[in-house]
């Protein structure tokens, strides 16, 4: 059986960290298509989606435990008309930024770049060093792949990112684990204590492969269990999000969302 949920837009985004914990703000750019919002909700449910509205745009809450230490992670699903035209909204909110193309889609992959160039140019402008990475989705087209990995590794090492390939399809553990690698950006980009992880880079011309199963470890794997669709409230027009009274994380699920 499916379950259909509701998403409501933002009004305004909460800035306080819940429970005096702190938070980590993680805006998801990229053309419509490209999987977005698939990332966000595998990410925040375990679940893949198969039917979204795409022109719906929210922000959600989880409660996260990143290298043995409890954050709050937001993550804002935006949902650009015109590409990154009226941005400031996530620009100046975001502590990283996550791009997305999708690996089928060529077009999607070019609908990407404007979005690079104005974080960087946002980014040089208020002199900050807010992390981006740049994240090609759908992997498991690979055999409609239209983007290389050469030329996922290039624009990422134009732009200074990080870079992986995903799928917001099969691959759960990877998917967390590079919402994770932002938050860790984002903490010593902040001044604060974790891990560095240096730039990696996927390329095809013999030079080192990057996959998951390379990369260090977490000193604790935490995959916590969100609570499951039927139990989870439904988000009503005037509320951008939906919160547990217990310890275990909060999200709201999306609008026109069918989730298996």
């Amino acid at each position: 059986m499916s379950l259909m949920f509701g998403k409501a837009r933002s009004s305004n985004i909460p800035t306080v960290p819940e429970r005096g914990q702190p938070e980590c703000n993680l805006a998801v750019l990229g053309v419509m298509g490209s999987g977005k919002s698939a990332l966000t909700v595998k990410f925040l449910t375990k679940r893949f989606i198969s039917e979204y509205d795409p022109h719906l745009e929210d922000t959600y809450s989880s409660e996260e435990m990143v290298d043995q230490q409890p954050i709050v992670v937001k993550v804002m699903d935006t949902a650009d008309q015109d590409g990154p035209v009226n941005c400031e909204r996530y620009l100046s909110w975001a502590s990283a930024f996550l791009v997305v193309y999708s690996i089928d889609s060529r077009q999607s992959f070019e609908g990407c770049q404007p979005y690079l160039e104005a974080v960087t140019v946002h980014i040089k402008a208020m002199q900050s060093h807010t992390p981006i990475i740049l994240l090609g989705n759908k992997l498991d087209m690979e055999r409609y792949r239209q983007v290389s990995k050469l030329d996922g590794s290039a624009l990422a090492s134009r732009f200074g990112c990080l870079f992986f390939e995903v799928s917001a399809c099969l691959d759960f553990p990877s998917i967390q684990r590079v919402f994770h690698d932002a938050v860790r950006e984002a903490r010593r980009e902040g001044g604060q204590r974790s891990p560095l992880l240096r730039p990696l880079y996927i390329s095809e011309d013999h030079k080192p492969v990057v996959s998951f199963a390379t990369l260090p470890p977490f000193t604790t794997p935490c995959y916590k269990e969100l609570p499951a669709p039927a139990t989870a409230k439904l988000v009503t027009v005037k509320s951008s999000r939906a919160q547990s009274k217990r310890r275990a994380p909060t999200l709201t699920l999306l609008k026109g969302f069918k989730i298996f």
